[in-house]
């Protein structure tokens, strides 16, 4: 299979790239191909001719989103649309990914695919109407792929860390902190969401149209920063604080854990959050020694 990997040089795309053993893969920088050109992302379409566009790239940064709406909505749905168009003049399959913050969280319980989103903030509403645009514009060649709460070793360049690494940096600071309680979510561990995205894809039965995929379980950001701490052996003060979803005026889905339904349908299940977690501080103790 002939994949093109947009997005390479983040913490998902380079999980993905590093997953990927049996296809043929090209994955061009963001110097190459500037998924906010229609005529660029059309010229890479027409030069690779691949049978499978992943696009890993979004506007993620949820208080800019708020200052900047038009970036918001220029990469995570205007690109998106024009991807999509793409690929459906090609006969690519198109697969992007989406947020839990497409939800409100007032559900109290995980979000299944079918679930009717309302997002509560411009980030969300700008993933939102991307998954629309995908689905408008090639309904039977895309694939949207919901997740939450990412974390990985891949694309942590330039000084940028994941939440993980920043709680055990605070940690190793002599911090004594607050950490939400009130946010139930379902933290993703890359490598996992990596292997399931291509499971999907290899797999005879799969359809077009959205799936989560997350580790499974759920639990609160102290919860997971607590569970850091209880597997790394630290002793950390640290207390749960209830900010009713907020951050600043921002607010956030207070409850976004996601349901693996439609991937598990298909045989396709993540491990665990804790699982996930376990593994993935084993691999950094590792890479440390």
């Amino acid at each position: 299979m002939k994949i093109l990997l947009i997005g390479k040089s983040g913490q998902l795309g380079a999980e993905i790239l590093n997953c990927i053993t049996s296809h043929e893969i090209y994955a061009p920088d963001r110097t190459m191909l500037d998924i906010r050109s229609r005529d660029a992302v059309n010229a890479a379409l027409d030069r690779y001719r691949p049978e499978v566009v992943i696009n890993t790239v979004d506007f993620r940064d949820v208080p800019l989103c708020e200052s900047d709406p038009e970036t918001a909505f220029a990469v995570n749905c205007i690109a998106v649309r024009d991807m999509a168009a793409a690929c459906n003049r090609v006969g690519s399959l198109f697969v992007t990914f989406s947020t839990d913050y497409v939800f409100d969280g007032e559900k109290k319980a995980s979000y299944l695919e079918s679930d009717k989103p309302e997002p509560l903030q411009m980030y969300g509403i700008s993933r939102l109407a991307g998954e629309f645009a995908a689905l408008s514009t090639a309904h039977d060649s895309s694939i949207i792929i919901r997740t939450c709460g990412l974390y990985g070793n891949a694309g942590n360049i330039g000084g940028n860390r994941n939440f993980v690494d920043q709680r055990i940096e605070d940690a190793e600071a002599g911090k004594e902190f607050e950490m939400g309680g009130d946010q139930v979510v379902s933290p993703t561990y890359t490598h996992d969401l990596s292997k399931a995205v291509l499971r999907l894809l290899d797999h005879p039965h799969r359809t077009p149209g959205i799936y989560h995929l997350v580790n499974e379980g759920k639990c609160s950001w102290y919860e997971f920063t607590k569970a850091i701490y209880d597997i790394m052996g630290m002793t950390v003060k640290l207390k749960p604080v209830d900010r009713s979803g907020k951050q600043g005026d921002i607010r956030r889905p207070l409850y976004s854990a996601l349901a693996n339904t439609k991937a598990r349908a298909l045989d396709i299940v993540l491990p665990s959050w804790r699982n996930a977690l376990e593994r993935y501080l084993q691999e950094k103790n590792k890479a440390a020694k």
